[in-house]
Parts: C-alpha cells; structure tokens; sequence
C-alpha cells in the first residue's frame, strides 16, 4: 500500500504516462530489439553538439550509450513490467510483514547451496526454517503468524541468514536488504535487528520545491555537537536544523547515513545500504529530523555511495552467498586496490534491482530529496581514476578506458529518478570532467544536475600552502574559480569534509592557525594573523559563492571558521572523540569572533537569496588586476568588487558595470560586524557614467580598502531576484 497523506510519497505512474515522459522511449514495446536497435536516435543529441562542437568526433559512443539505455528500459518493460515496478523491489525483497501478519523473506544468493533463517524468534536454532529455492537465484520463505495473531519474529529481534555453500560451508549473514542493523558496546560486528514498530512515524510536510539557488549544508550527525561522542538525530533535529535555517542555506546534504561499520571511514565503507546508520538513532528519528527539515522549506539530499562497498563478510554484502562475486565483479575486476573495497556488477540484473531500488527505498522511506552520489569518477573508468591527469583532452573520456556498463547504470538511474520525481536533484562527485556528465539523458549525457567543482578547493589550498599574499596570481584564482563546462551546472566550495579530515586541516586554521586558541577575543586588538585570517576567510568564501558555480557549499562549522581539523576516533588517537565534533559553543561565546564570521556567512546567503546571483549566467569578469590584487565581475544585477591587497586601498577606483544607475553597498566584509573596519559609509550612492570601461557600456569610482569585499546593488531598476 501506497502512503499518500505525508505530501512525500508519488502516486505510482501509469506505464503510458512514464513513456510519454522518457524521451528515450521512442518505439513501442511490439518491435522487436533488432528493431528497435536500428531505430533509436537520441532526441536532443543536435542541442548537445550545438553546444559543444568539439563533441561532434564522439558522436557514435553518445549513440551507443544511449543504445545501451534503452535497450535496458525495453528489458525493464518487457520482464519487469517497467522501471517502476522494478525499482520497487525493496517492497518483496528482506522482510515483509503480510495483511495476516505472515512474514515473507525473500534473498538473492546464486551461489548458495541452501538457505536457513534463525535468530531469537527460535532460539537461534540453524536448520528448522529452510528457504525454498526459485529461479534465477532467489530464495524465499513464508513465516505463518503466531497462534495469537502476532508476527513469528517481532519487532527490535535479531536475525541472521545461515548460508549452506556449495563447497560445504556454513555462514551467518545479514540480509542485504536489511531496513536497521545494530551493534553491540563490546561487539565488533553488527546484527541484522527486524525493524517493524507498531507507530512508524509518518512524515507530515511536503518535500519543498527544488530550489533555484541551491545553497548547500553539508553535515555529518555523528559530528553535529561539541561533546566528546557521537551525537544523535534527535540532537540535528533539535540543535543544528534552526542554524542552518538561521545562515540561509535551503539544502542540507547528509554524509555517513548508510549504514557502515567502521566509523572513522566517514560513511565511505557501507555495509548494509537499506539501514540508517543506527548510532545516531532510530530509522524513525531521521525520518523525523528529514520531516523537520522539510518544514523549514529545506531540501535533504543523502550521500549516496553506490561506486564501491565495504569487504566486510559477516556485516556487509561481501561473499553473500559463499563466492567472491554475487553483487560484485569476481577480483581482481571486483576490487578497488586502493580503497580495499569491492567493486559492483553494473551488468548484472540483479545488481540492478538491487541498487535502483536502493535510491526508490531513500526516497519513499525516508523522503530524501536527491542524492550526492559518491565516487562517480571511480565508476566512470577502468582505472578508477588511479594515475589519471585528466588533461582535458576528450579522448580520455571516451574509448575502452571507460566503463559502460557503471556509466549506463548513472543514466539509467538519473533518468528513472527524473521522471519518477521530476524535482530530485542529483550531484555528482567527479574529478575527472566527463563532458555531459550534467546534460540530459536525452541529449546523451548521464542526466546530473550538477557536479561538483573540486577544483577550486585545491586551488584556495594551493595558495594558502605556498603562496605570499603579495604573490596572489587573480588571474589564476579567476581561471579555476571560471574554468567548467559551458551549460553544465557546478557546485563551487571552498572547503568540504575532504580538506578538514585528518592529514588536512580547515581553511581558518589554514589562515589562523595556533592563534586561534589564544587571540580570537573581540577583548584584544586583532593581531596581524587574526586580522588577515579573518578578512580572507570571508572573502574567499564570497569569491567562490559569486564566481564559482550555480550552487555553494559549506562542510558544517566552517561557516564560523570552525579551528583544527576532523579526525574519527581509531586506534591511531587512542578512539578520541576531541577532533570528531563540532565546536558550536565557540559561539555562544559573545566576545569570541566566531559570531562575526557566522553573521558574515548568513548575510552572504541571504543576500544571495535577495538576488539570485547562483541561478544566473556565469559572471562577467571584468577586472583580475595582478598589481593591485582586485578582482570585479558582474553577476545576478549585482557588482561583486575584491581588493586581495594586504596593505593598499584604493580612492577613487573605477569598477565597470552592466547597467546605468544608482548603486548602493549591500554586503561589506568589512563591518565591524562581520569583524573588519568599518571603513565604508554605507549611505553613499555611487552613479554609474556613460563611460564604457573593461568591456562594459558604464562604469562608476567606488573607494575600495584593503583586503575587503563588496557587493553594490542597482538601486533604480527592479533586480531583486
């Protein structure tokens, strides 16, 4: 049964409906597939190498892959009754409570010899309930409900899948379709526990509407206090989401939620793929937390890792059945030599159902809103990414190197995701810069809605390791921060979780370093190292905001400029919790400059808002002056002025603008506020000229000091976003 009364859950689509809405679906189901590989043309193919000329030599591999695609969507159809249907496999698949509360297991294990069920429901005894084998792998077994009515196995019990290999062995698995998994204090493997509370909680707002700036918060839950532990969901619910609303960010996006056993992997060594990870809480505690999320009109996105998986046996998917492939390639190909993880079968049928219906149970069960998958360049290539420059020439992304069969599965996944929930957002982590990566399936590209843009944290690090502030190239910060595909939407940061986790450290530290424990007071004068901490701090996060991309993101407390680094406890740091928190007290202290930083981030979101700049056009640079370190560009109908210079401000600059008119200050790093100098009067006007100047028709003489950013708003004509 259907829920319907959240607002979250779709009523399921009718197979004419999601034909007319597959631009890939181009023949009808009658033909037969020689008739249909001769027939297929992608749809908007023509758009794409309009775009993109130099695409025009690879145009017979987009036409393969989107041959591939819908050859899998006819298969769908014909065996499955439809990617619907197919994708809603979490439905039969695991354990599944019956109107006569009977209980239906059912599990794919190709390889097995025989399955058994036990667990505390009987005593743990190995043999007495015996699944019966069907065909094409599948196991099934049907538990008749107690005399009283009542399920054979309760609620919150353990279970195991005992696996008879046929070389004779015996194994003690956990479902792979596992909704909960736990694990005991002094246990180091986790139980399969049946999840089936007599009052699951039942969302009760809409999902909001996908937003067109997308600003994003991304937040790890186990992190998410300044207590030495792993915090909760609840603690998110309650702590952390009214921040997040307070700093304007309208997307929060959820690391570390699928289950994974070892903690200090940040949630990149999954487990169980249907289970919330059960040490921040109960399944129905995230539910409530995405709920209340959806009630401040912010979107949650989960992290989504479906490149690789843990090789853990007795609490992961690895050698389910007793063989070393099963949802996996056979090794090597099934291994990732330098994640030490295994690799999936994207051919595979089943590893397809497995998979597809992985992103289904996300968005029905939990009412995610879309996913950042991980890893997409370790799945996009043989090489996985291993030794690859990635120059940029196209020859590296098309060709043998390049793994179809994982690349087929990102359209396939994006389209069915698109079309089943047309705002889902999907995000991309790719390094390698595979063009189309964020065009639409029918145009030939993977169907992402954006990708994130890893180069330009690499660049402020870059700078910051090596470079002397009087040595700044502008030009250079303007290329990586310009420098993406045309058409395709990125994600601009400063700083993620990669660059705080151990062997990195956060951007103010970077800056600040040691005299953050000592001279952060607003009591003492700023020292030379807070001051130039603090002013580039902010004007590097606003630079990557306005310049970077048509999204932002933010790692959780950096907004504050959050000290140190990010370490998990392991037996490296004898399993401290000190650097696996977020230190959210620094600013309830009020003499403490923390505050000014995280007033600066929210205004800059906030202004943001006010005018939309990340859902225009790319900017239009129109100074990166090398001498006097001032970068201008005009985005959004707004000005967007940097002066980089440690040491000299300028009277009297002349900044081009796109438009004639009255422009007035609307957001200044420099305010006493924002922990600067207050050296701007905020009531001055500045008058655009007829004066053309850097490629613009107007220009206008603004007083800009040192190491300060302004944002300047046209006051005459109606911009506001």
């Amino acid at each position: 049964m259907r829920r319907v009364a959240s607002g979250c859950y779709k009523e399921a689509h009718t197979a004419s409906r999601w034909e007319q809405a597959v631009g890939a679906r181009l023949v009808s189901s009658e033909e037969t597939m020689a008739e249909r590989e001769d027939s297929v043309a992608i749809p908007e193919l023509s758009f794409l190498l309009q775009m993109d000329p130099y695409l025009k030599p690879y145009e017979k591999d987009f036409k393969r892959r989107y041959e591939l695609l819908q050859k899998q969507l006819l298969r769908l159809e014909e065996t499955e009754g439809g990617f619907d249907q197919f994708t809603s496999s979490y439905k039969n698949f695991g354990v599944h409570r019956q109107p006569d509360n009977g209980l239906l297991f059912l599990e794919w294990a190709p390889a097995a010899e025989a399955l058994f069920l036990t667990g505390d429901f009987n005593d743990w005894e190995k043999f007495s309930y015996p699944y019966t084998k069907k065909e094409f792998g599948k196991w099934e077994l049907i538990l008749p409900a107690k005399q009283d009515g009542t399920p054979a196995v309760g609620h919150n019990t353990k279970l195991k899948v005992v696996v008879h290999t046929k070389e004779g062995g015996r194994l003690y698995r956990i479902s792979p379709w596992a909704k909960y998994v736990n694990r005991e204090e002094k246990s180091v493997v986790y139980d399969w526990v049946h999840w089936d509370p007599p009052q699951p909680y039942t969302q009760i707002h809409p999902r909001p509407k996908k937003p067109t700036s997308l600003r994003i918060y991304e937040a790890h839950v186990g992190i998410a206090s300044p207590e030495g532990k792993i915090a909760s969901y609840t603690n998110f619910t309650t702590n952390v989401l009214p921040r997040i609303k307070d700093l304007g960010y309208n997307c929060i996006q959820l690391m570390a939620i699928m289950e994974h056993a070892y903690y200090a992997c940040f949630g990149y060594q999954v487990t169980s793929f249907f289970a919330a990870s059960s040490r921040y809480g109960t399944p129905e505690e995230l539910k409530q937390m995405i709920d209340a999320a959806h009630s401040m009109g912010i979107v949650v996105l989960l992290d989504v890792v479906h490149s690789h998986a843990s090789k853990n046996t007795e609490d992961g998917l690895n050698c389910f059945d007793g063989s070393d492939s099963c949802f996996f390639h056979a090794p090597p190909r099934g291994e990732h030599k330098l994640w030490g993880s295994r690799l999936f079968n994207y051919s595979s049928w089943e590893v397809q159902r497995f998979l597809l219906s992985n992103l289904r149970w996300w968005m029905e069960e939990y009412c995610f809103d879309g996913f950042r998958f991980d890893g997409v360049t370790s799945m996009l290539y043989h090489h996985h990414g291993i030794g690859a420059g990635f120059s940029g020439d196209y020859s590296e992304y098309f060709g043998l190197q390049v793994d179809e069969d994982s690349l087929v599965y990102l359209m396939l996944a994006n389209h069915i995701l698109h079309t089943l929930y047309p705002d889902c957002i999907t995000v991309a982590e790719d390094v390698s810069g595979m063009p189309a990566l964020c065009r639409g399936v029918e145009e030939g590209g993977l169907g992402f809605d954006y990708r994130l843009a890893m180069a330009i944290p690499d660049k402020w690090i870059q700078i910051l390791k090596e470079s002397k502030d009087e040595d700044w190239d502008m030009g250079d910060i303007v290329h990586t921060l310009t420098n993406r595909r045309y058409g395709e939407k990125c994600i601009a940061y400063a700083e993620s979780h990669d660059q705080a986790l151990v062997g990195d450290k956060s951007l103010a530290f970077w800056l600040m370093d040691k005299e953050m424990y000592t001279n952060m007071s607003s009591l003492i004068p700023m020292t030379a190292v807070i001051d130039r901490g603090m002013q580039l701090h902010k004007m590097i996060r606003l630079l990557t905001h306005g310049l970077g991309g048509e999204g932002y993101l933010n790692f959780i407390g950096n907004e504050f400029g959050h000290p140190e680094w990010l370490d998990f406890p392991r037996e490296g740091n004898n399993q401290s919790y000190h650097y696996a928190r977020r230190q959210f007290n620094l600013l309830e202290t009020d003499h403490l400059r923390y505050h000014q930083l995280y007033a600066f981030d929210r205004d800059m979101n906030r202004t943001e808002e006010e005018y939309g700049w990340l859902a225009a056009p790319p900017g239009f640079v129109s100074a990166k002056h090398g001498e006097d370190k001032v970068i201008v560009f005009d985005r959004g109908h707004v000005v967007f002025i940097f002066n980089f210079h440690p040491s000299k401000s300028f009277q009297d600059y002349r900044v081009a603008v796109e438009a004639p008119g009255k422009y007035k200050i609307k957001l200044d790093s420099d305010q006493d506020l924002y922990g600067g100098h207050g050296r701007l009067d905020h009531n001055t006007e500045f008058y655009a000229e007829p004066l053309p100047f850097n490629g613009r028709h107007y220009s206008m003489q603004v007083y800009i000091p040192c190491r300060t950013a302004i944002v300047l708003a046209n006051e005459d004509g109606d911009y506001c976003y």
